[in-house]
């Protein structure tokens, strides 16, 4: 998820807390204050009817066109005594005039004449319909809402991106960024002092890389040349050994052992070296390669050796299946699933091929049981180890795939090993 869209998301969460508890804040204060004023209203209502009653004075018309009303009843003391003197609370009330029942605020007092009377005193006035009141509340706080958070958003967008601009152009600057190729240069000016530290972190951490990069393909150009020579060397003299020198058994069986494993020294130098250069990038230069001429090549190229073995192998095209990459990693990647299917297969075995318009998928028959998918594209990765493998075939194809990202998988099904390659 992008910052600002993390950002956008956690306000707009905010907002609406707030607003909801505004909202609910709002409501009540308002039902208050409204209760307040009508409170005092009814309360000098009362003080004219007490003080009429009181007076012996004719009492206000019990219905004057106010929706004001009231009501009084005699009581004894002792019913006196159990209701509070002053008591607001809130009914329904049924207007005479509009023949329906209303929300009402009512004051109940108990008042006693000169003679020891005790009398209640019931006044109402129609009051407002809160259910009214809470829609009408609800309604507006969520259009508050939706505008305050539409100009949020527009805002916090325009202030984010104008504030950040130097942070996407330094990431636009990193992602061009490939080792092994020229620097261009970071055209960033910002006033800000953290994008300018980091400005300079990032030129710094560029050059770093660069010098590492330079060491290291220096040290595998030497590694290449310094560690094959005397293994050549070794090799040849094991070789003029076997013919020119006139050796036991035992001897000889030693020396095409030793010679043996500086072959399989050779082999593993060759391909860490290629792995190295694979994971440093420096195969940079990408065209379209067409992989269905790629393997018929390489299985003309194995024909001889896959006949000596006894593996049918077997070529199913329905479509042209092309990639765009380095020609050199092309031809490594399907030559090291080849191998592998061949490498880790059984007598008189087989291998199928199959070529679609999105992918490559190459079954064989091999162990009779599923291989460690979790670790299968490790190095030096063996299910079941054979003398010819350097364990670095399918962790060399992987590492290709990761360059170009494409997807690599493997899958045990039918007895069948099979190694899916696609886009």
């Amino acid at each position: 998820m992008k910052l600002i869209y993390r950002i956008l998301i956690r306000l707009s969460v905010v907002l609406l807390l707030i607003l909801s508890g505004w909202a609910v804040f709002f409501y009540y204060t308002m039902v208050e204050e409204i209760n307040d004023e009508v409170d005092d209203a009814l309360e000098d209502y009362s003080e004219t009817i007490v003080l009429r009653a009181l007076a012996g004075r004719e009492l206000p018309s019990a219905n004057d066109g106010t929706n004001n009303t009231y009501q009084i009843r005699e009581i004894t003391k002792e019913e006196a005594d159990s209701y509070p003197s002053i008591h607001y609370y809130d009914a329904e009330i049924y207007i005479q005039e509009k023949k329906e029942t209303e929300p009402a605020r009512i004051l109940r007092t108990i008042f006693a004449n000169n003679e020891g009377r005790y009398f209640l005193l019931e006044v109402s006035t129609p009051s407002f319909e809160k259910e009214d009141l809470r829609g009408a509340v609800a309604s507006w706080i969520v259009f508050l809402y939706a505008t305050l958070l539409v100009t949020l958003l527009i805002v916090c967008a325009w202030v984010f991106y104008r504030s950040l601009k130097p942070l996407y152009t330094l990431l636009h600057w990193l992602d061009g960024y490939l080792p092994g190729k020229p620097i261009a240069p970071l055209q960033n000016k910002t006033t800000i002092s953290e994008f300018r530290r980091l400005n300079d972190a990032a030129q710094r951490a560029a050059k770093r890389s660069e010098l590492a990069f330079n060491q290291q393909k220096q040290f595998i150009g030497n590694a290449s040349h310094e560690l094959q020579t005397p293994l050549a060397v070794c090799t040849n003299r094991i070789e003029w050994l076997l013919d020119n020198t006139d050796l036991t058994e035992e001897q000889m069986a030693e020396l095409f052992k030793t010679k043996h494993t500086l072959n399989y020294i050779i082999r593993l130098n060759k391909s860490l070296l290629f792995l190295s250069r694979i994971d440093n990038r420096q195969f940079t230069e990408s065209c379209p390669i067409g992989i269905n001429n790629l393997v018929k090549r390489l299985l003309d190229d194995y024909k001889e050796i896959f006949c000596c073995n006894g593996l049918i192998v077997s070529l199913e095209e329905s479509g042209t299946f092309t990639l765009i990459m380095n020609e050199a990693l092309a031809e490594a990647l399907i030559s090291n699933l080849v191998k592998n299917a061949f490498i880790h297969n059984k007598e008189n075995g087989y291998i199928h091929i199959t070529l679609k318009e999105q992918s490559f998928v190459i079954a064989n028959t091999g162990t009779d049981l599923p291989l460690d998918s979790e670790h299968i594209f490790d190095r030096f990765y063996q299910g079941s180890r054979k003398e010819e493998s350097t364990g670095l075939g399918l962790a060399i194809a992987d590492a290709i795939c990761k360059q170009y990202q494409f997807h690599l998988s493997y899958e045990y099904r039918k007895g069948e090993h099979l190694f899916s390659l696609s886009k």
